[in-house]
């Protein structure tokens, strides 16, 4: 992360920054501060502040990652070289905002179930920031998921179109993968479902179903008396407008792609006083 930083800053400086450095003196100190434009979760102010100190710009919070915020709070002071501060200015407010934004959705999804199930984000993150993203995610209140490839077995449409089909897949990783690893499975039939949970993955996905179809999942699985079998997961086209449609369906997880690639950053600016 601390080398993502550095490349994000070195991207936006180029060469130099030629507007600072044509009209402000190099020794000119000043002081700033953050504001927020927008209503939220915070998210991303330790990440902001790092980028600053990075140029040996003093950093003053006045809020912390996970407060709610409203139009109009102070969210941090600085001092330091002007030609610093805003050097650093927009990689730092493009992440903060983003951050800020994701931690803003998840939080909302979360309140909304109001503990009944886990919200979960996925691995579809922006590219290069994704662990910016998972922080967020935490930072509001969701699940992580995976953060890269190594965290767990998550077998999934592709991989079941090149082994043959979803139970082939389960059984091969099972006798492949070591206890250490938790093993996931992506299902779109009931049977499927039943196969797989009979079979004792940890996780099952049920993707892209809609809420009678989970819900005739979990009943057979409980009529077969394997329901404790798998976590069941959903996934898949839930929103804040259907998501409790499929609360007390008995699911233990949603997982929700659109918490990180759709979520709108928060509005924020940095002032010079």
């Amino acid at each position: 992360m601390d080398k993502i930083l550095e490349y994000m800053l070195e991207e936006d400086e180029g060469f130099g920054d030629v507007t600072s450095n044509s009209v402000i003196d190099k020794n000119e100190e000043v002081n700033a501060y953050i504001v927020s434009k927008d209503d939220g979760i915070l998210a991303g102010i330790d990440v902001a502040k790092q980028l600053f100190e990075s140029k040996d710009v003093r950093v003053i919070f006045h809020l912390n990652d996970g407060c709610g915020i409203k139009k109009g709070d102070l969210l941090m002071s600085l001092r330091g070289n002007a030609r610093d501060i805003l050097l650093v200015e927009r990689t730092a407010l493009n992440l903060l905002m983003r951050m800020s934004g994701v931690a803003s959705a998840a939080n909302q999804y979360v309140n909304l179930v109001d503990g009944k199930v886990i919200i979960a984000g996925t691995r579809k993150t922006q590219p290069a920031i994704g662990k910016f993203d998972k922080m967020a995610l935490e930072i509001g209140g969701a699940d992580t998921h995976r953060f890269s490839l190594d965290d767990m077995v998550l077998i999934k449409d592709n991989h079941i179109a090149v082994v043959g089909s979803p139970i082939k897949a389960l059984k091969k990783a099972q006798e492949n993968v070591s206890f250490s690893k938790k093993i996931e499975i992506e299902v779109e039939s009931l049977e499927d479902a039943i196969l797989c949970v009979e079979n004792k993955a940890d996780i099952v996905m049920l993707d892209n179903m809609d809420a009678l179809a989970v819900s005739e999942v979990i009943k057979e699985l409980k009529n077969r008396n394997i329901r404790n079998n798998s976590l069941i997961e959903i996934s898949g086209g839930i929103n804040q407008d259907n998501i409790l449609d499929y609360v007390d369906l008995g699911v233990d997880i949603i997982s929700i792609g659109a918490l990180t690639h759709s979520s709108r950053s928060l509005d924020f600016s940095l002032k010079i006083k």
